[in-house]
């Protein structure tokens, strides 16, 4: 146990090394590089090994400290649902790190020392939020968590739509974290302690329980990204470096699922199934809309982004489940639903930290995010080409990879959910059922677009016929992700009972056997059974068998027939012919046009001038996000009316603002005696 302790403390360690470092060589350029991601890439090893003992089976541990403030302990708490997240940041970690060598040459001179040092500060105050053990420890670092990734977001100044993103961001993660100390300081006017050991055995009432749970869950959905909370999302994530950006997609949204677990689950039991329904009905929700929304993008960046929205929504599903089944009486479904969430999380996490590093090698060689002067890419970026398709059949749940996996586990969970004595669960879970599989079929087409049109195809831009393959340091940091894919996935049998125990420790119960031999299945083989292995080994013969068949045959002997310019139906082929992202989501957009709210205007001007010279009518299709225009711009009309409306009482009167102290004080001092 003391060399947990003692890797856990190193790791995090190496990181603030690393980060000041990194800050004082920042005019050394390519050192200040190596010096950032060297030491996030030991830190990430020695985080990694220190979780993988708790999880193999060594005992939690917490570490006590008196701390510099009087009412609140320092306290180091790593259960195994804090070392399974560590896990997960340190597995990520470790890629980017690796990729951010050669990744950020790009900002040798620009500062690429102060992003090492915002990017290790990052990382670092993710690991101490997911070991903390006391409130007020857990919101210092969720703040410095926030602020160092809004560094990351808004570093390029020059950039108006990155300044404007990080202050979105900003702005929403702070109006959650609000909503998550409302819920600590109820704990604390209960326990009169911010130590989650005293939280989890807190005497409160009904009211106030369910009360702590909507605050912490909104608060925390604000961070997670979930509809409609997730406008900063898709603004945010493409504005970062590709580095920091499968950071935060794969795992700062992360630990925003683990705070609604830790409080809802650890903390109030998940006592009540309305709960688990409603965390199970936004996943739902979220899901749909947020693989509807990617479908619509023609950033990449922005597509992933999106996509991020979905698997959030896919994971809270899951954890809904999950949370039924407890409230419900229900162990096994409490467990099997846990164990989805949590599986989907390792899962997206290390897929789409894949895609952003892939969709950043793409950026890095061709300088455009936009797919449509994209294409033919994969004969000019081979290894990249590969490692995003790995990527893209994760992502899009086909078997034997891991996104499919985790999938089918919750789909088990919601079949079982379907079978509960509460009335509103056995309706609405097969309708969540049909919502998982809409998500899967439209993530599917959405990845086909995805990488066909970049991939795939000719060439429709300079920028694409001038692109060569990546350096090796980000094709290592990608191949880690990839063959974590595959290993998540085919080894499934080994990898989901050591999940199924993070769940069975978080629900205080014995572990659930999902796995006998090659197989994995939802506690019980009558109900249903998967075994990767066995899919991988005939997906290779698949492959495989008819070559060998030609070949016995000697087929080979009878040579190819090479034409590079593809059929057009007769007609001489032009790149124009090939099919965009545009046309791609098209029929999409007009099928789910109340979700887009697709608006076609006709251009007055233009519509003169092609009637005049070309007889044509001229379109201009955008489409917008209800969440958008009805919500959040009157918000933040609203919210800009207010500031300078309060501007009024900074009049530059000492007087008038010592008469503010006064009245505070006493507001203060008459709240404190009542």
């Amino acid at each position: 146990m003391m060399l947990t302790q003692q890797l856990l403390l190193l790791s995090v360690l190496l990181y603030v090394a690393g980060a000041l470092a990194s800050l004082a060589l920042n005019r050394a350029g390519k050192i200040a590089i190596y010096a950032s991601g060297i030491s996030a890439l030991a830190a990430a090893g020695t985080g990694m090994a220190s979780a993988v003992q708790v999880l193999a089976g060594g005992a939690a541990f917490t570490w006590e400290a008196a701390g510099f403030i009087p009412f609140a302990k320092f306290i180091i708490k790593v259960d195994p649902l804090s070392a399974f997240m560590l896990l997960v940041i340190s597995l990520l970690t470790g890629a980017t790190a690796l990729y951010s060598l050669s990744y950020l040459d790009e900002y040798t001179g620009k500062g690429a020392g102060v992003m090492g040092f915002f990017n290790n500060l990052f990382i670092a105050s993710m690991v101490l939020v997911v070991i903390s053990g006391n409130a007020f420890y857990f919101l210092i670092f969720w703040e410095l968590m926030t602020l160092a990734s809004y560094f990351l977001v808004s570093f390029d100044q020059e950039d108006s739509e990155a300044v404007k993103a990080g202050f979105i961001y900003l702005f929403m993660a702070h109006a959650g974290t609000s909503l998550i100390m409302l819920a600590f300081i109820l704990f604390f006017v209960y326990t009169g302690t911010f130590d989650f050991a005293s939280f989890r055995g807190a005497n409160l009432p009904v009211f106030t329980k369910s009360l702590i749970f909507l605050l912490a869950f909104l608060g925390f959905g604000a961070k997670a990204g979930i509809i409609p909370l997730h406008i900063w999302l898709p603004k945010a994530h493409p504005a970062a470096p590709s580095n920091a950006s499968a950071l935060m997609s794969g795992v700062m949204i992360k630990t925003a699922i683990y705070g609604i677990l830790r409080v809802s689950v650890d903390f109030l039991g998940a006592s009540v199934w309305w709960w688990g329904f409603i965390v199970l009905a936004f996943g739902a929700i979220s899901a749909v809309l947020g693989v509807l929304y990617a479908l619509g993008e023609h950033d990449i960046k922005r597509l992933l982004a999106y996509h991020s929205v979905e698997n959030v929504g896919i994971i809270l599903m899951g954890a809904g489940a999950g949370m039924i089944g407890i409230a419900a009486g229900q162990p096994v479904l409490g467990v099997l639903g846990i164990l989805a969430g949590l599986y989907h999380l390792l899962n997206h996490a290390v897929f789409k930290g894949l895609l952003f590093l892939g969709a950043g090698s793409v950026i890095y060689r061709t300088h455009t995010k936009h797919m449509e002067e994209l294409g033919g890419l994969a004969r000019r970026m081979p290894w990249t080409a590969l490692a995003f398709l790995v990527g893209a059949v994760a992502i899009s749940a086909i078997p034997p990879l891991n996104g499919f996996v985790s999938e089918w586990f919750t789909y088990q969970s919601l079949f079982i959910a379907s079978t509960s004595s509460i009335l509103a669960v056995k309706v609405f879970a097969p309708l969540f059922v049909v919502m998982l599989a809409l998500t899967g079929a439209l993530a599917a087409m959405c990845f086909v677009k995805a990488y066909g049109v970049t991939f795939g195809g000719p060439c429709r831009s300079g920028h694409a016929r001038e692109a060569r393959e990546v350096p090796v340091p980000m094709l290592a940091g990608m191949a880690i992700l990839a063959i974590s894919c595959i290993i998540l996935g085919v080894g499934a049998p080994v990898v989901a009972p050591y999940i199924g125990k993070v769940a069975s420790a978080l629900l205080g119960i014995t572990a659930v056997q999902v796995s006998d031999g090659l197989l994995v299945f939802p506690a019980s083989s009558m109900q249903a059974m998967l075994s990767t292995p066995l899919i991988a080994i005939l997906l290779v013969g698949l492959a495989t068998l008819p070559l060998l068949i030609i070949g016995i045959q000697g087929g080979f002997q009878a040579g190819r027939r090479i034409d590079a310019e593809p059929w057009a139906c007769g007609y001489k082929y032009s790149p124009r012919m090939a099919y965009t992202a545009t046309a791609f989501a098209q029929p999409l957009r007009v099928l789910f046009r109340p979700v887009y709210s697709l608006r076609t205007t006709l251009d007055g001007p233009g519509y003169t001038v092609a009637s005049y010279f070309k007889g044509a009518v001229v379109y201009i299709a955008g489409v917008e996000s209800l969440w958008e225009r009805y919500i959040y711009a009157p918000l933040a009309r609203g919210t800009v009316y207010l500031g300078k409306k309060m501007q009024s009482f900074q009049i530059g009167n000492v007087r008038l603002y010592c008469l503010y102290i006064i009245i505070t004080l006493v507001v203060l001092l008459l709240a404190t005696v009542r």
